[in-house]
């Protein structure tokens, strides 16, 4: 499969999607991977979008005294891989990001000690595939970590309608687009399906959550304007789109706003 034959991001890579992604942090995001970074350690970020995390992984190797070089991330389009370089410049961090597909990487085998992929394996056609790929490029003693949200584990107060039907249009699109929105409970199917046996694999699970006070209004926020963006593209119609907001306006605006996204967590040795 080569990036073109890839299926369609469901989010896109507008800038509202972007600006979202950028807020995300090693720490936040792939904390259970943390403890594998060393100096020593060359480390691919697959999926890796604007570069916020691939950079502070290649923070923490630079800060442990290696070399933010020996960090890389890879996306399968332009924009996001752009917006990487850019944040590594403003950042004045030297990790290197390019353009490549997670099922068919264009590395040699054996060339890094941690390949992390964050909210990817949802996104792909063959997530099976893609986890013997990522093994493939992991050095002997190495280790692959992947991390994706359940958006059907995931729970909202209040539920105004617009958000109900915000998470049937995701669902009916992510299906479409060849995606799977309850990755987070398939993690370990797919790596025993890999190839996987179950003393090298460990499931974990964390949460990010919203409330009132505590990133209730960011959250909706950021989801209105990537609805529309996602409506301007023409992939949510402009009537669903409305709704979508007005349910993200009224459940923002709650003093009493919680919102759980749940993820699946995975540790393959290799």
């Amino acid at each position: 499969m080569t990036v073109a034959d890839t299926p369609t991001y469901t989010h896109g890579h507008g800038r509202a999607v972007l600006d979202n992604h950028l807020s995300r942090t090693a720490q936040d995001s792939v904390a259970f991977a943390l403890p594998y970074v060393r100096r020593d350690s060359r480390v691919l970020d697959v999926g890796c979008g604007p570069g916020s995390i691939t950079l502070d992984l290649a923070a923490a190797v630079a800060g442990a005294g290696g070399a933010a070089s020996q960090v890389i991330g890879v996306e399968n389009a332009t924009a996001p891989v752009e917006a990487a370089r850019d944040l590594a410049c403003r950042r004045g961090i030297g990790a290197v990001f390019m353009t490549g597909d997670a099922h068919t990487l264009p590395f040699p085998d054996g060339t890094f000690d941690l390949v992390v992929a964050h909210q990817v394996l949802q996104h792909l056609a063959d997530p099976v595939a893609a986890l013997r790929d990522f093994a493939r490029v992991a050095a002997p003693g190495g280790v692959v970590a992947v991390r994706d949200a359940d958006n059907g584990g995931m729970f909202f107060h209040p539920q105004p309608d617009g958000l109900l039907e915000w998470r049937r249009d995701y669902r009916r699109r992510a299906g479409d687009n060849g995606g799977e929105p309850d990755a987070g409970r398939r993690l370990t199917a797919w790596a025993r399906a890999a190839g996987f046996g179950p003393g090298q694999v460990t499931y974990s699970t964390s949460n990010w959550h919203y409330s009132a006070g505590a990133g209730a209004s960011w959250l909706a926020d950021s989801w209105i304007r990537r609805t529309r963006e996602s409506a301007d593209a023409g992939a949510v119609a402009t009537d669903v789109a409305s709704r979508i907001c007005a349910g993200w306006t009224e459940w923002g605006a709650d003093g009493a706003a919680v919102f759980v996204m749940p993820h699946g967590e995975l540790l393959i040795r290799v």
